[in-house]
């Protein structure tokens, strides 16, 4: 047979196998009513395994592929049974609001006049009143107590990664992300007036900073790396000391602001070096124009399990543009994921999944619904 008659065969074959796979979903709606008038749960691990054993043992050669197969079709009929038997809409999960994002608030930010989170606090509030903390927790208290409407903190570095840090506060602290802010980067290497690249003996900045412009640092030999808390803080203990011999990596306005010189200019890795900024609020607010989700949760201790999750987005066509892991504390070798979505909670299919993935995991946590800037 010629390619053309096989693949004519092969339609034959889907035209055939589609009104039986549509015919087993509406079942499968049928047994999750069932179940849920019963009270039974949804997965039945005895009769998956003896169904999987079955397909493999009579599919010889294509055992394997049959497993995969019925392997989906077991996780789409769970899906389904999930879907069919939630509640219409879950109460916690908050509606999209019509008022919009305030241009003038207080804000909370981690370190001194000058730092990249006060240019992220000037993009999403333009009229804020800031606040500044000494350290990233002290910013999340600062709004759970409600000294702060709203607290900025960096969340990833286009060419470093994550600030994993940040992730960890999240997860101790019951707050919101209710915007995001991403922020091109350009670092400059900023002196005492009159200080050569030759008297430098260190070039103090915060550690992401450091990360960001490891290679221009290789090429110093024999200077010393300090880190501080951030860059604006790096700027101004160069600018009050006396030491010739000290460069901080910070941001060109903070050359005027402390009374410094610019001795190179952009010694980032790359230009294209962006960093990402969360706003959070201690109430669960999403404001008009939301597209984008954050979610934590855990997942069973079992094999597939994440995979499982991650084709349940798959199913319902969400891109996930960010998913971070991290230990759980307390746990052998267990962990917590962070996922970012392109999605809206108008959409009540999507509703309908984080409800699903809230009644089904260990752990899970809506952390907000929100727009970027």
């Amino acid at each position: 047979m010629g390619l053309d008659e096989l693949r004519r065969q092969i339609d034959e074959v889907d035209g055939a196998l589609l009104p039986l796979f549509l015919r087993r979903m509406d079942l499968i709606r049928e047994i999750a009513r069932e179940k849920a008038r019963l009270g039974l749960p949804i997965q039945d691990r005895t009769r998956e395994r003896r169904l999987l054993a079955a397909v493999t043992e009579k599919s010889g050669e294509n055992g394997e592929y049959a497993r995969l197969l019925y392997n989906s079709i077991l996780e789409f009929s769970r899906s389904c049974q999930r879907l069919e038997m939630l509640p219409d809409r879950d109460p916690d999960l908050p509606e999209e609001g019509d008022q919009m994002f305030p241009r003038a608030a207080t804000v909370a930010c981690q370190g001194v006049e000058g730092a990249y989170s006060q240019s992220a606090a000037d993009r999403a509030v333009p009229f804020a009143e800031i606040t500044y903390f000494g350290t990233w927790e002290e910013v999340f208290r600062a709004v759970e107590d409600e000294r702060c409407r709203f607290g900025v903190l960096p969340i990833e570095n286009s060419s470093h990664g994550s600030v994993l840090p940040v992730y960890d506060l999240i997860r101790r602290h019951r707050v919101y992300i209710v915007r995001s802010v991403r922020l091109h980067v350009s670092h400059d290497l900023l002196v005492l007036p009159g200080t050569r690249l030759e008297d430098l003996t260190a070039v103090t900045s915060h550690e992401q900073a450091i990360g960001q412009c490891s290679r221009f640092l290789s090429s110093l030999p024999g200077v010393e790396i300090r880190l501080c808390r951030n860059t604006a803080e790096a700027a101004m203990t160069v600018a009050a000391g006396k030491d010739r011999g000290l460069a901080a990596i910070s941001q060109e306005s903070c050359a005027s602001l402390y009374g410094l010189q610019i001795l190179r200019r952009a010694v980032q890795n790359t230009d294209n070096n962006h960093t990402r900024f969360i706003v959070i609020e201690k109430q669960p607010r999403i404001y008009p124009g939301a597209s984008r989700v954050s979610l934590m949760f855990s997942t069973p201790h079992q094999p597939g399990a994440l995979a499982s999750i991650l084709n349940r987005f798959s199913s319902m066509g969400v891109n996930l543009t960010k998913l971070e892991s991290r230990p759980l504390e307390g746990s052998d070798f267990n962990y917590i994921f962070y996922a970012d979505l392109e999605a809206s909670t108008r959409d009540a299919g999507i509703r309908k999944l984080l409800t699903s993935l809230k009644a089904d995991l260990p752990l899970f946590a809506f952390l907000g619904a929100y727009q970027e800037v």
